[in-house]
C-alpha cells in the first residue's frame, strides 16, 4: 500500500484536494462538500479520471464521500496529513534555538534599568527577527517549488514509459 507521501505526489489527486479544501474554507453548497461532476467541472480531467484518483484519496482517508441517490459528494478530510506536517515541521522549525536566544535577549533587555536601550534592543531584536521569519518562508517556498518541479518532472517521465498513458491523452 503506498504511503500519504505517493499519495500527495501525485498532481491530479493535489489538485483535487485543493478543490475541496477551497470547497470547505468557503462553505460551498453549505457544507463543504463537492459532487463528482463539480469537481470534474473545476478540472481538466474526465469523469473517470476524477474518480479513479478519489477512490485513492478515499482508500487513504484524505477524503469522505456522502452518497445521496446516483450522486457522490465528497469532503476533504485533513488528518492523514497530519503524517506530513510531523515530517516537515523539524525542517522548518530548525533555527528554533536561534529564535529562542533572540526572545531572551528581549527579556534581558527589559530587565535592565535603560527603557530607552531595552526599547532599541526590542526593536532590533523584532526586525531581525522578521528578516529571519521572512527569509526562512521565501526559502521554503522556494525549495518547494523545487520539488514539486521535480515531482512533475518524475510524473512525465513515468508518464512516458507507460503505453496506456499515451492512449488516454497525458493525463
Amino acid at each position: 500500500m503506498a504511503d500519504i507521501f505517493d499519495v500527495i505526489a501525485d498532481a491530479t489527486r493535489r489538485e483535487l484536494l485543493q478543490h475541496l479544501l477551497d470547497a470547505s474554507l468557503r462553505g460551498d453548497n453549505g457544507t463543504g462538500e463537492l459532487s463528482v461532476s463539480e469537481l470534474v467541472d473545476r478540472m481538466d480531467a474526465t469523469q473517470p479520471t476524477v474518480s479513479k484518483h478519489l477512490k485513492v484519496l478515499r482508500d487513504h482517508g484524505l477524503v469522505s464521500v456522502r452518497e445521496e441517490g446516483q450522486h457522490r459528494y465528497y469532503t476533504v478530510e485533513p488528518a492523514p496529513l497530519e503524517e506530513v506536517e510531523d515530517w516537515v515541521i523539524p525542517f522548518l522549525s530548525a533555527d528554533f534555538d536561534a529564535e529562542a536566544e533572540a526572545g531572551a535577549a528581549v527579556f534581558a533587555a527589559w530587565a535592565g534599568a535603560d527603557v530607552t536601550s531595552a526599547g532599541s534592543t526590542v526593536g532590533r531584536v523584532a526586525a531581525d527577527a522578521s528578516h529571519q521569519a521572512r527569509t526562512l518562508i521565501e526559502g521554503a517556498q522556494e525549495r518547494l517549488h523545487d520539488v514539486q518541479e521535480k515531482l512533475q518532472d518524475v510524473q512525465d517521465a513515468v508518464a512516458k514509459r507507460l503505453p496506456w498513458k499515451h492512449s488516454e491523452g497525458d493525463r
